[in-house]
């Protein structure tokens, strides 16, 4: 059973480009590690992650308006 924001391409767009960014930030610099890397892949999931928030818990109609 799938979530309802599974659904929205917006998410999935989300979703690939945040797993885009892991691999990619995976071959960045070593003394990157843990600072810019860190922080691209941290903003990749927080825009995934807010979608997801956004969506749960609301009636039909607040979802649609979402």
């Amino acid at each position: 059973m799938a979530f309802r924001f599974e659904e929205l391409s917006i998410w999935q767009k989300a979703f690939q480009l945040a797993n885009e960014i892991n691999l990619l930030s995976d071959d960045f610099p070593k003394k990157e590690m843990y600072s810019l890397s860190s922080q691209i892949k941290r903003a990749a999931d927080s825009v995934v992650l807010n979608i997801t928030e956004g969506s749960t818990g609301q009636t039909k109609p607040e979802f649609r308006r979402f």
